[in-house]
């Protein structure tokens, strides 16, 4: 299997072609400036309301406490269903068919997993961060330092990459220079969490919740209409499209030649066309499950809620809302398949993260057409939105763990009072973003999929053992979440930097030197063939014009590794071959804490257990705790 499985993690990291110059035309670009506008100028007026309110700790880290149920369930599914969701999943549907489905299935299932087994005992024990639910029975200061450096760490990887995604969706849409594109997402996000904490960044999320479940509802219901609404009938125009076949027989290659039309258009709904590596794809889907539910910036919206009865209302409806999403990803890829076709969407976008906005611009009347292209800079916009709201809870999270788990409760000894830790918060997000906005624009070009890897592999390996283990094993103690933090992280980390994910020039070589050399044959070709026949020259001329850019693509990921013969860590090819190492190292980071806290018995811990459990199961005393 190629990156492609860390791409769809990312999103939009580093698939668009470096060199798109906008698949909005200059005559229609000031309607998608227009509605972007709109918009950021609601999300933006949300902020100056919010900002208004935010005055305390408890207001800044957790909206007061004062989310409900419902807006907590939409506000989750703002801060889950990310650019990846709506983009990368209908993006692999529209060119790889079932398989792509598989990752819809395997990001609800991870939500399920958090909902039911962490999200509730986390609220109730009444705290901020990552860093209160392990401080809670164990020692506070080491607790704090390692869930803090965790929580950034985690945090920058997949900040990134959003910001990476973030600037290389608007170049692509509308031509706008990265670096502005990157500068413009990260003070965007800046905006919501400086002056509106947690209440903003609620608020933006159940906007972007909204604005994506009714984007996609809209372009489902315009694409299965022609159907009658019949699954099966939608399934079978599939099957019969002749564009799908094609597909199907193109990743197929030599034998699809033994396969009738038919079945070329059954196996797109059928596995195997992406998904090939077994080992592989289990542990994508354990860093998946497991890294979902030790994200810091999931864990805090559970804070957010007055009661656990609210907790488990906002589960509800965050499963209800994150399930019929996925299930409308369905009908986004396979529509996009037909209407538009794979060749169009790989064209544009190799890994067909363009997908939904082509499949709205045809829509809504095609590329010529002001309403098609008024449905395109709807479903940018949003998806921009998306991306921008995703960055903010990740600032929020950073930035939390690097004021009040740090500078409070280590440097200051928890003596702080509420107006200097606000000001701290709102100091450390400028700190986070700005090194967001750094990082995002030096990794220009770069293909930053692994740090999505990273990041899931990191949460899943590191923060989840210590938070299950210290929620539901007495022996866990401060010593076993130390060594199992420590030990998952860095097995986490030294696997990813020795796997397929990062570059290794030879391979790169060895991948490209033959691309150039066929596009260059076959251009020969195509010019000798335009001289005999003069009548095809325009035909010939759009073929040529395609392999000159195939072969430019290539020499140009040849020339980034001009002079270099290793990888990043010095390796001339990989030691492992998971490019998902969470198979080894999350069972690694369970066993050390496991190991750790049997090595050596702790008062505190064991004598916090049963506050610790009554708490975690009633959300006794939650409340009062939110105010310390």
């Amino acid at each position: 299997m190629k990156r492609k499985s860390g791409l769809v993690v990312a999103g939009l990291v580093a698939a668009f072609p470096a060199a798109a110059q906008g698949a909005v035309s200059a005559e229609y670009k000031w309607l998608t400036f227009l509605v972007f506008g709109v918009i950021i100028a609601l999300t933006m007026f949300v902020t100056y309301l919010a900002a208004r309110r935010v005055k305390s700790t408890a207001q800044f880290y957790a909206a007061g406490r004062s989310v409900t149920g419902i807006q907590n369930g939409w506000a989750i599914a703002g801060d889950y269903l990310s650019a990846a969701s709506f983009l990368g999943i209908a993006g692999l549907i529209s060119l790889y068919g079932y398989d792509g489905f598989m990752y819809s299935v395997g990001w609800l299932v991870a939500y399920i997993t958090v909902l039911l087994v962490i999200a509730e005992p986390c609220r109730n024990i009444g705290k901020y961060t990552l860093g209160d639910i392990l401080a809670f029975r164990n020692d506070p200061k080491t607790a704090k330092t390692l869930a803090a450096v965790s929580t950034i760490t985690v945090s920058i990887f997949y900040l990134t990459a959003q910001m990476v995604g973030g600037g290389v969706l608007v170049k692509t849409l509308i031509g706008i220079d990265y670096e502005v594109s990157v500068v413009a997402v990260g003070v965007l996000m800046l905006a919501y969490v400086v002056f509106g904490g947690m209440v903003a960044t609620t608020w933006v999320q159940i906007i972007k919740a909204v604005l994506l479940v009714s984007a996609s509802l809209l372009l489902v219901f315009f694409t299965w209409m022609p159907y009658g609404f019949s699954l099966p009938g939608f399934l079978q125009a599939a099957v019969d499209n002749p564009g799908i076949q094609a597909q199907v027989a193109k990743l197929l290659g030599d034998p699809a030649t033994a396969m009738s039309a038919q079945e070329l258009g059954q196996r797109f709904l059928e596995p195997g066309l992406y998904l090939k590596n077994p080992i592989d794809q289990i542990s994508l889907g354990l860093a998946l499950v497991f890294g979902t539910a030790g994200m810091p910036h999931i864990l805090m919206r559970f804070f957010t809620v007055p009661t656990a009865k609210d907790a488990r209302t906002s589960v509800l409806w965050a499963m209800g809302i994150i399930g019929g999403f996925y299930v409308l990803t369905l009908f986004l890829g396979l529509g996009a398949a037909m209407n538009v076709g794979s060749a169009t969407i790989s064209g544009i976008d190799a890994g067909g993260n363009m997908a939904a906005p082509l499949l709205a611009q045809y829509i809504g009347g095609g590329a010529d057409s002001i309403l098609g292209n008024l449905f395109l800079a709807f479903v940018a916009a949003v998806a921009f939105a998306t991306i921008v709201a995703v960055v903010a809870g990740l600032v929020l999270a950073s930035a939390s763990a690097m004021s009040h788990d740090l500078w409070v409760g280590v440097i200051k000894g928890a003596k702080a009072t509420q107006a200097q830790e606000v000001r701290a918060a709102r100091i450390s997000s400028v700190i986070v973003g700005v090194i967001a906005i750094v990082i995002g624009i030096l990794a220009k070009g770069q293909n930053v999929a692994h740090l999505v890897a990273l990041a899931f592999a990191v949460a899943a390996s590191s923060n989840l053992p210590a938070v299950l283990l210290t929620l539901y094993w007495k022996r866990c103690n401060t010593r076993g979440i130390a060594l199992g933090m420590i030990v998952g992280a860095a097995s986490a980390i030294g696997l990813v930097l020795v796997s397929p994910n990062m570059t290794y020039p030879n391979a790169v070589r060895t991948t490209n030197e033959p691309i150039v050399a066929a596009r260059t044959t076959s251009i020969d070709a195509a010019n000798a063939e335009m001289l005999a026949d003069p009548a095809r020259r325009a035909e010939i001329e759009a073929r040529v014009v395609k392999l000159t850019a195939e072969r430019a693509a290539a020499q140009a990921k040849i020339d980034a590794v001009a002079g270099q013969t290793r990888s990043l860590v010095g390796l001339e090819a990989p030691l492992i071959g998971l490019k998902n190492p969470g198979i080894l190292s999350i069972p690694l980071g369970f066993l050390c804490v496991i190991f750790g806290s049997l090595l050596m018995r702790e008062k505190r811990s064991e004598d916090m257990w049963e506050e610790l459990y009554v708490r975690q199961n009633t959300g006794l005393h939650a409340e009062a705790a939110s105010a310390h």
